[in-house]
């Protein structure tokens, strides 16, 4: 049965299996039929506020249940979710209430201070409820609960109605609302669940955060459409507590952004994991890469060392955000993204004139498909720019093989122009990942008075190595065109990073430019 809204889809896992383990969060368990139960109460309970339909809700919330809940209860409601980075410092937080025109902010204890200066600054915000017992004027999670069974009964809610608000990182200026439907993000999740071959028996674990699009669609939307167990990690550190939740909760379905693989290629394993019975030890039966690019000497050690499925997948915020996936039966390209997501998705690379291009040229990369956004919130302008006869223009430049892989090999921004050269920085750091003695890289583009642009490399060394600048161009030179190799090498402790363990490049940029002005 296919739910018509986001709410429906966890109404009938309910029924199906009411007394499977829907959530782990430490020692606590809630079963599917407590989980049904508790976001109708909430529902009635934001209801009984005044929370009418489309009315934005905004949730300031880590890795906890009372994100689900929250989530599911604001949908129910037929309210409009807008989660929130909980990193996020106060001016970065105003600006998506007040864009969002969010009137209910639902956070914890930890950041109840500041959401109440929100209140004081934004003038749609009029309620905040905190998920722990605090002060006068927050109201408490738990007290808001109310019987739901008329209330909810007369929220009807269609499919293609605003669900969420996801705003996106913002690489130029302020960040933009993607609008997301019910119908977006469950066709979304049942495509990702064919892909990975899930089933209800299934235990996945949620280390990334819930407010990003990522972990929203695969570890928490996917996992309640099937049935199947969510195990919610407050945080990735410290890594020893993530590896006793897999052993303890047997978990089968393990989902990273590619630092984490990164780091687990290069860590030295038990004589355990050598013998037969490492699948005692190890329940996990496929991984998923996502939110960034995996490096393909990553996804190679990866696989080498653990003998488990490692699948690269592509999206981004405004498609829900899955496009593509290696397949988990099939064959598995280390570099590429892997083959579309499902065939309700139809991909095409174009040229500047929007001409289709043959196989192996590069182009931006559009999506056309029932996971596409609806457009930005109120943002007219970039809204006609990204969606155009509805194909969504990604901005990544992308080349496709014959059997129908996909290879990323740079945001169209990105670029960098060496004499009327294209040369794109994500060929640069594949090479880059290949040397041993390096463990992360970037290459970004900078001015040149006789080239116009030039590639500019940013290096943090494996713990315990040493390389001087003249050693990594030579590696370089050696396996790339004179015009791609970078004219300066830069070595950091480290890369600025999201979240999600994705590079920001932009601010490698802005600190170049900001170095150029003085």
């Amino acid at each position: 049965m296919i739910p018509k809204n986001l709410g429906e889809l966890l109404s009938i896992s309910a029924a199906k299996h009411p007394k499977r383990v829907a959530i782990v969060f430490g020692q606590k368990k809630i079963k599917y039929k407590i989980l049904q139960d508790l976001t109708n109460q909430v529902a009635a309970g934001l209801i009984h506020l005044g929370i009418k339909k489309q009315d934005r809700v905004a949730l300031f919330l880590d890795n906890c249940p009372e994100f689900v809940l929250s989530y599911f209860a604001v949908l129910k409601a037929g309210g409009v979710v807008v989660p929130i980075n909980y990193m996020f410092k106060i001016e970065e937080a105003k600006f998506i209430l007040e864009d969002s025109q969010a009137i209910c902010l639902i956070t914890s204890r930890p950041y109840v201070d500041m959401a109440e200066e929100l209140r004081l600054r934004v003038d749609s915000l009029k309620y905040i409820i905190s998920t722990a017992e605090t002060k006068q004027g927050v109201l408490n999670f738990n007290s808001i609960k109310r019987e739901h069974s008329e209330v909810l009964s007369k929220v009807s809610v269609d499919p293609h109605e605003l669900a969420v608000i996801l705003y996106t990182s913002g690489t130029t200026g302020h960040p933009k609302g993607a609008m997301l439907s019910h119908y977006n993000l469950i066709s979304n999740a049942m495509d990702s669940s064919q892909a990975i071959k899930t089933s209800f028996k299934d235990t996945f674990i949620c280390i990334l955060p819930l407010f990003h699009s990522f972990a929203a669609t695969v570890c928490m939307n996917l996992p309640l459409f099937i049935g199947a167990k969510i195990v919610i990690m407050k945080a990735v550190k410290p890594f020893k507590r993530v590896i006793r939740a897999v052993r303890k909760n047997r978990v089968s379905i393990f989902v990273g952004v590619p630092s984490i693989y990164n780091v687990l290629q290069h860590i030295k394993l038990p004589k355990i994991f050598n013998s037969p019975l490492i699948k005692l030890f190890n329940p996990i039966k496929v991984c998923i890469s996502g939110a960034a690019a995996l490096p393909a000497q990553t996804f190679k050690g990866f696989q080498k060392k653990f003998r488990i499925p490692l699948l690269e997948g592509y999206g981004l915020t405004e498609a829900s955000p899955v496009v593509t996936i290696n397949p988990l039966k099939g064959i598995r390209k280390a570099g590429s993204i892997g083959i579309r997501l499902s065939d309700n998705i139809e991909l095409k690379i174009v040229d500047n004139k929007d001409r289709v291009l043959e196989v192996g040229k590069i182009g931006e990369l559009l999506v056309k498909g029932p996971n596409v956004m609806q457009g930005y919130y109120r943002q007219e302008e970039p809204t006609q720019e990204t969606l155009k006869n509805g194909w969504l223009y990604t901005g990544d430049m992308a080349k496709v093989d014959k059997s129908g892989y996909y290879y990323i090999v740079g945001r169209k921004k990105e670029m960098v122009n060496v004499r009327g050269l294209n040369v794109y920085p994500r060929e640069i750091e594949e090479v880059l990942y290949q040397n041993p003695k390096v463990k992360e890289a970037a290459v970004i583009g900078i001015p040149d008075a006789h080239k116009g642009e030039v590639p500019k490399g940013f290096v943090v060394l494996t713990e315990g190595e040493e390389a001087s600048e003249h050693e990594i161009i030579q590696y370089l030179r050696e396996r790339l065109a004179a015009y791609k190799v970078p004219k300066y090498i830069e070595f950091r402790t480290s890369l600025p990073k999201n979240t999600t363990g994705k590079i920001l490049k932009r601010i490698l940029q802005e600190e170049e430019k900001n170095r150029e002005q003085r």
